[in-house]
């Protein structure tokens, strides 16, 4: 496919190809938004939230290279990567609709792994379609596009609730034998439908094109065995550019702040702005439906955000830019604990909307440039070993130093995140595109 002229395609059918992302990303956005409160209602505590969200990372860390390496050995009459879209977007909506009926922080860990595992079946051949179908000077709107979508989606996924609250006027108070909000069952079962219908409308509207003739005899050659895709994985490991590399480093400290901000924001809000600890207080519901607006918020910010930062990439460079934005969502992160009236925490948002916007476009055209065209799949599948590495490892170490040099404050949390951030940015800094193949946009960084 990569010797073939790949034709260039209408702006709104570079947006219907990347819908499927905007049903993808409510799916995260319920996550995000609505797991820590769960566990919460079931009784979970505090310190061990991390760990009960291993299902995200691990099933990351496990699915997404195995299935990048796959699909770039494919070769069926359905494409390349939309067999991995179907059955990754069947499993995502069966976790959806099921996890809030569950009656015990067992069976929503089950449900999650469930879940994650089809939105990391979808996730990685996704990265690749927009490398696999778009001409070069196309792939920064491709991946901007993606991050746009990823706004919206997770700007509606977490407004739902408060929605269904203010506007179709459901309670806010009732709850199940479980503690968990009816409210919350509404909004997983929207999203179980959005992730399957979006992503399906994706692949007929804009289809695959066909591996030339070629590429296909190359595929069909390849020996397709545990063995083998494991081999192809670590060869491409050590065989990694050294611009991937360089990003490595920076997401350690950006994803690490990012799951600590996600696990303990409504802990922090619930603190800060009701004075309350107990989750099955109205205080807690309360804090959760205000992460709901501020979420939506800060992702409406990144999908305006998104598309506003394509002529800011071209101009600085996708790393400058994305350092100036990690920057403005670390200053968000450490204010928020210090803000005790909620209208005046959607201004900290702002920053985090941008820094989110950025994390979901700028470093994939750093990338998408510096990796083989042959290897997309299972180089997009090892960068996202880089997204959830630092997340198992604050799974495993927040439980160790929260009740102790955190003392037990979900506050204290979101500052540490907000440092973490601007190390990031300053680690962006580093990252430079290989010597006679600039990266798309970039300017070096001096």
């Amino acid at each position: 496919m990569d010797g073939a002229v790949k034709p260039r395609l209408p702006l709104l059918r570079i947006v219907e190809m990347n819908l499927g992302f905007l049903g993808l990303q409510f799916s995260f956005g319920l996550q995000q938004a609505n797991m820590s409160p769960i566990y919460s209602y079931l009784g979970a505590d505090a310190a061990n939230i991390p760990l009960l969200q291993l299902a995200g990372p691990m099933t990351g860390l496990l699915i997404q290279p195995i299935v990048g390496a796959l699909s770039d050995r494919t070769a069926s009459r359905w494409g390349r990567r939309t067999p991995y879209f179907i059955v990754g977007a069947i499993l995502c909506s069966i976790g959806l609709f099921f996890m809030p009926l569950s009656p015990t922080i067992l069976a929503a860990v089950s449900l999650l792994w469930i879940l994650d595992a089809g939105n990391n079946i979808t996730m990685e051949p996704y990265r690749a379609y927009v490398s696999d179908r778009l001409p070069q000077d196309q792939l920064r709107f491709g991946f901007l596009s993606q991050s746009a979508f990823t706004g919206l989606g997770q700007m509606l996924a977490y407004l739902s609730p408060s929605l269904m609250i203010n506007v179709l006027g459901f309670d806010i108070n009732a709850v199940d034998s479980h503690n968990i909000p009816l409210v919350t069952r509404a909004a997983f079962a929207i999203g179980a439908v959005l992730s399957l219908t979006t992503i399906l409308w994706s692949i007929f509207r804009v289809p695959e094109l066909p591996l030339p003739e070629a590429e296909r005899q190359r595929i069909l050659g390849l020996k397709r065995t545990v063995g083998a895709t494991l081999k192809e994985i670590w060869d491409a490991i050590v065989t990694m550019p050294m611009v991937m590399r360089k990003l490595a480093l920076m997401s350690l400290f950006q994803w690490y702040a990012m799951f600590a901000y996600w696990n303990y924001v409504v802990l922090s809000i619930s603190r800060s702005v009701y004075g309350e600890e107990e989750a099955v207080s109205e205080g807690f519901r309360r804090a959760v439906v205000d992460n709901g607006e501020i979420g939506g918020f800060y992702n409406g910010v990144a999908f305006v955000a998104a598309l506003a930062m394509v002529p800011f990439a071209r101009r600085l460079g996708p790393a400058t830019t994305h350092c100036l934005c990690l920057l403005a969502a670390g200053a968000g992160m450490l204010a928020m604990p210090f803000i005790s009236e909620k209208a005046w925490l959607f201004l900290p948002a702002v920053g985090v909307g941008l820094g989110w916007a950025s994390i979901m476009g700028n470093p994939y055209i750093i990338l998408a440039n510096s990796i083989p065209p042959e290897r997309t799949g299972v180089y997009m599948g090892i960068f996202n070993m880089m997204i959830v590495t630092p997340m198992l490892l604050n799974a495993f170490t927040m439980p160790l130093y929260y009740d102790s040099l955190l003392a037990s404050d979900p506050r204290r949390v979101l500052m540490l995140a907000g440092v973490l951030m601007a190390i990031a940015a300053v680690c962006v800094l580093w990252v430079r595109p290989r010597t006679g193949r600039p990266v798309v946009g970039e300017a070096l960084v001096a």
